[in-house]
């Protein structure tokens, strides 16, 4: 009887410290959605998105639902409307164009967080997701500048704000002063068109090493690069792949690593409001595989730098990156 008794209060003890370890378990995270300007199948940012979106699903058991083509605002606030009706209580939008309308519509999904990249989050339930581009860009810049024959190097970016167009010539004047580096503008993320019509400036103009600072035409742009038999710096993937005498290295962003870390802090209701920033001590960003064309005395060099960047904060020039 004292046996069965003891026994009886023992399942009492356990089942209780089962209660209350659950309730000290916060899991806040119940379904997700992603918002992607133009496709998951770009190979390039939005493949990045769609992959974190994957991560979270295997980690989290959650389910996971995306869009594609909310590239203006009534067709986002319609997906809101939807993700709302589905349960989903995180939405990631998969570049800056979401961040006025999160901010504008938050208040009306208040069981809602909504998350951005390199934007402003001005409601207690956004967050921007901000790179650090100005150092990646450094280091590109450098790489860049190493290699060229010609003294002449160029950028192609997307929109002048962007702070990796003035990391990667300020990394290239570092490693040669002498460097030329000239920046051509598309105003647009995604006009394979007029990037190509950019690339053909620089090359009349002897730019032997190209920066295609645009997710939605650098492959585009490495593939005519390659057919010249010129060069390029990759940029938010690893684009070794495209031609690794082509490529010297990329400045990649680790975005789908991010959402893991986005989802893992809803999951603990420790998500914080307001603008978040991630670099290469962060683990994303990062420096692509080199061309077997880089010596491997620089690739030795670069990414010792890289490291004290990481250990100090201050790039290879003594200065410390602000954007």
């Amino acid at each position: 009887m004292r046996k069965k008794r003891t026994f009886f209060i023992l399942a009492i003890l356990v089942l209780c410290l089962s209660g209350c370890m659950k309730e000290n378990v916060s899991d806040e995270l119940d379904n997700v959605g992603l918002l992607v300007p133009e496709t998951v199948n770009d190979g390039v940012w939005g493949t990045k998105g769609y992959k974190g979106l994957l991560k979270i699903q295997s980690k989290h058991d959650v389910d996971v639902f995306y869009k594609e083509s909310m590239n203006n605002d009534t067709s986002i606030e319609q997906a809101i409307k939807q993700y709302d009706q589905d349960g989903v209580n995180l939405v990631f939008g998969h570049g800056s164009e979401y961040a006025d309308v999160f901010n504008r519509t938050a208040k009306e999904y208040p069981d809602i967080h909504f998350v951005s990249f390199n934007g402003e989050a001005t409601e207690k339930n956004t967050t921007s997701l901000a790179f650090k581009g100005y150092s990646m860009g450094f280091f590109g810049g450098m790489t860049a500048a190493h290699h060229s024959k010609t003294n002449k190097i160029g950028v192609i970016a997307a929109f002048d704000w962007q702070p990796e167009v003035q990391g990667f010539v300020d990394g290239a004047k570092h490693q040669n002063k002498d460097i030329e580096v000239i920046v051509e503008y598309t105003n647009h993320w995604d006009d394979k068109e007029r990037a190509l019509e950019r690339l053909d400036s620089l090359v009349k103009k002897d730019a032997d090493v190209v920066y295609p600072a645009g997710d939605g035409y650098n492959v585009a742009v490495i593939e005519e690069l390659k057919e010249e038999g010129l060069f390029a710096i990759g940029y938010v993937s690893d684009q070794s792949d495209l031609g690794e005498s082509t490529v010297l290295t990329s400045t990649v962003q680790h975005a789908d690593k991010l959402y893991e870390l986005v989802a893992d802090k809803v999951a603990e209701g420790d998500l914080s409001s307001g603008v978040l920033e991630f670099d290469f001590k962060d683990g994303a960003v990062s420096l692509g595989k080199f061309s077997p064309l880089i010596s491997k005395d620089f690739q030795k060099s670069i990414n010792q730098q890289v490291k004290n960047y990481i250990e100090t904060g201050k790039l290879p020039n003594g200065k410390e990156a602000n954007q």
